[in-house]
């Protein structure tokens, strides 16, 4: 059985990675089941991925086990693939997924836009404790409206629209199939399956 830290105390993530793994050998911990306190690594990559890379690596190090680290965010095409991956702190070093909307809806407004087409996307990297390395990514594509709709998810799911439907509008099982983390998730489940042999 295969020990993993993942590298989040975001419950929701957490629950969405334990579901996408169940039929694996492995046993899945997060940062806040080894009440770690360590400082977060400084995220400085240009993509998703190298995020990802980045925040594995330094769990990895910093814990001694396997590490599962995802990096996602928002590319919204009206504002040139912003907040990228600066969608966590898109409205700055305190944000939270308040501010950050609120920056969202301001920024299509001073376009005189109410919609723009958008990609959630998601990069998965894991490191074992020998330096192996596996890397997923999975993107969901839709659009951002200004009309928050629906109380399930996170971030920026009320104001992104897959259809008549937000992400916040969907249960944990719809959403799952269309989301990004999904898509990361099962492509990354499928390489760990492979992996652990």
């Amino acid at each position: 059985m295969k020990k993993i830290v993942i590298a989040t105390k975001n419950k929701g993530k957490i629950k969405e990675i334990k579901d996408a793994f169940l039929n694996l050998p492995v046993e899945l911990v997060s940062l806040g089941d080894i009440d770690s306190e360590l400082p977060e690594p400084i995220e400085d990559g240009d993509t998703f991925i190298e995020n990802s890379l980045i925040k594995a690596k330094y769990y990895q190090e910093q814990t001694g086990m396997a590490c599962l680290a995802d990096d996602s965010g928002l590319e919204v095409e009206a504002l040139g693939g912003a907040p990228g991956v600066y969608s966590a702190r898109y409205s700055g070093e305190n944000a939270d997924d308040a501010s950050n909307n609120a920056k969202l809806v301001e920024e299509l407004r001073k376009l005189g836009m109410d919609s723009s087409e958008a990609d959630y996307q998601c990069a998965l990297t894991f490191i074992d404790i020998d330096g192996s390395v596996l890397q997923s990514q999975g993107f969901c594509r839709g659009e951002i409206r200004l009309e928050a709709v629906g109380s399930n998810g996170f971030g920026y799911d009320p104001y992104f629209y897959v259809g008549d439907k937000s992400m916040a509008q969907l249960t944990l099982e719809e959403k799952d199939t269309i989301s990004h983390r999904g898509d990361a998730l099962r492509k990354m489940a499928v390489q760990l399956k492979e992996y652990l042999q």
